[in-house]
């Protein structure tokens, strides 16, 4: 992979989320940053393809997956987020960090784009791979868009229990969130399996599943499951039991309800 690939698509992601930090200064909110998360993906392939005068097909089934995801995730976090408060993640940074409108530029907006192009590394491999697409390929597809059916199955799960008032206080354990407690989380680990199996089905190397390798670590260590459970319990009793009896990451459908 050359280093040239990489530069414009960097260069154009470092100037969105300055750019984005300038709104987020102006309106004092940087959750928008979440907002930018998926979108920045199918950016990032897009001007891959721009880039290229003759795609690969490898480059454009990944370009057509990200916009697919980053669409759809993109409009339900603008939709969650928008009118709305500060996430309290961007609270407790904001309260404890000096200065925080300048800090945040570094803090989150760059490590977030900095998180984007490590990610993105096999999206970057597939723009330099010449091979037709065999039925590995496909196999791959067919994980990454089973990845965005099921995040975007239970994010709507989430959002019509959350607009109930007898929900109030109380835990989701129907649907998809019977089978797991974040599957949201895994949806999102499988985009980034099928992305990456991809670009290695197609020749590119090993190394770019360092990528995915980071996504999963994100989801399961920092600011996924670990972050999310450290204080749910304190704030929903009830969840105790549900991680007693419900996996935390790996669905189980066939679990006795």
């Amino acid at each position: 992979m050359a280093i040239e690939t990489i530069i414009l698509p960097s260069a154009v992601v470092f100037a969105c989320v300055t750019a984005l930090w300038f709104v987020s200064v102006r309106l004092k909110d940087a959750s928008i940053a979440d907002i930018w998360w998926g979108p920045g993906f199918a950016v990032i392939a897009a001007v891959l393809v721009v880039q290229h005068p003759e795609p690969s097909p490898h480059l454009i089934a990944a370009t057509a997956v990200l916009a697919i995801w980053g669409l759809r995730l993109g409009t339900y976090l603008w939709g969650r987020n928008v009118g709305h408060e500060e996430d309290p993640r961007y609270q407790a940074m904001r309260r404890h960090s000096p200065g925080f409108w300048w800090v945040s530029l570094f803090k989150v907006f760059y490590l977030q784009g900095a998180l984007q192009l490590t990610v993105a590394l096999p999206v970057f491999a597939t723009a330099t791979l010449s091979s037709a697409l065999n039925f590995g390929d496909y196999a791959s597809l067919f994980v990454a868009l089973f990845g965005i059916a099921l995040e975007a199955t239970a994010d709507a799960q989430l959002t019509r229990f959350k607009r109930d008032p007898l929900s109030s206080g109380s835990v989701l354990r129907t649907g998809v969130w019977g089978w797991c407690r974040h599957p949201n989380y895994f949806g999102n680990a499988l985009i980034w399996l099928g992305i990456g199996s991809l670009a290695l089905n197609g020749g590119a190397d090993w190394w770019t599943l360092l990528g995915p390798a980071v996504m999963w670590f994100l989801l399961l260590k920092v600011s996924g499951v670990s972050m999310l459970e450290s204080t749910i319990v304190d704030r929903r009793p009830e969840y105790r039991r549900y991680i007693e009896e419900v996996p935390a990451f790996f669905p189980n459908p066939f679990r006795r309800r």
